[in-house]
């Protein structure tokens, strides 16, 4: 595939494109327009339940360890304000019903994490909510996959990445907060190695995907630079500055992530328009 600065014009390629999807992706009344937008939207808003499903896992967990409670209570509120809008988004396009009744799973799982949300932080619910947490990530982790299957567009592959990159850095932080309340599984040190390996593999894999901006390649670069701050306070012990610097860091992380999503997310819909 060419980079979007040198990619030719080829405007009946793009519309058998745009056709076949509009006609096997979504309700046969929207227009070439709202399908173009539906489709890159959706990919973004569902991949980003998997982050959200973490974040608020970690910053739960956080409140419990009185890790910078005040900021923590922030951002769940702020997550499960994205969850609510990412599902009201959603709802503005009929999918087909296979994909409908994914986007129905996620949302069922998400309903249940909120419904242990009520609940204030104790050692029994923080566990209760980390394995919500997981459910909710899985399902959305299937309905992405879904989503980038029906799209089969290079560039929806890179949305979803650059997506579970925020995924990734929210589980990291998570698990990290899990081990420091003693609440870790068998398997999480595993997990945070394997997630750690992942983020950087995929970082790679984006650096040398062939669809590119200026902007893209920016926040490539600044997100190679704020993963070694990041990793570095995962090696750390989870002592309270240890704790405070993976609470920052993970949050700065991600935003860079979300931001490198969204440029993705711009050029799926570049390339469909």
């Amino acid at each position: 595939m060419k980079t979007l600065a040198s990619r030719p014009a080829c405007p009946v390629s793009r519309r058998a494109v745009i056709q076949t999807l509009a006609v096997a992706l979504l309700a046969p009344t929207l227009s070439t327009a709202q399908a173009q937008l539906a489709l890159s939207t959706a990919i973004n808003r569902v991949a980003r339940f998997r982050a959200l499903s973490q974040r608020i896992a970690k910053v739960y967990c956080q409140i419990h360890l009185n890790v910078l409670p005040d900021q923590a209570r922030t951002v769940l509120t702020t997550a499960r304000q994205l969850v609510r809008s990412g599902f009201e988004d959603l709802a503005k396009v009929q999918w087909p019903t296979d994909l409908a009744r994914m986007v129905a799973d996620i949302q069922k799982q998400a309903d249940t994490l909120e419904s242990l949300l009520v609940l204030p932080p104790t050692r029994d619910s923080v566990a209760a909510v980390a394995a919500q947490s997981d459910k909710m990530m899985a399902a959305s982790q299937a309905t992405t996959e879904a989503f980038e299957k029906y799209a089969k567009l290079g560039s929806a592959k890179l949305v979803n990445m650059a997506g579970r990159q925020r995924a990734l850095s929210q589980r990291l932080a998570k698990n990290y907060f899990l081990v420091a309340a003693k609440l870790e599984s068998k398997g999480t040190q595993e997990q945070m190695k394997a997630d750690a390996a992942e983020f950087r593999q995929a970082m790679a894999t984006l650096t040398a995907a062939p669809v590119s901006t200026p902007a893209i390649r920016n926040e490539l670069a600044l997100g190679d630079s704020q993963w070694l701050f990041f990793d570095g306070a995962l090696q750390r012990k989870p002592d309270d500055r240890g704790l405070e610097t993976v609470a920052t860091t993970s949050e700065r992380m991600l935003e860079v992530m979300d931001r490198l999503t969204g440029l993705y997310d711009a050029a799926l819909k570049e390339v469909l328009g």
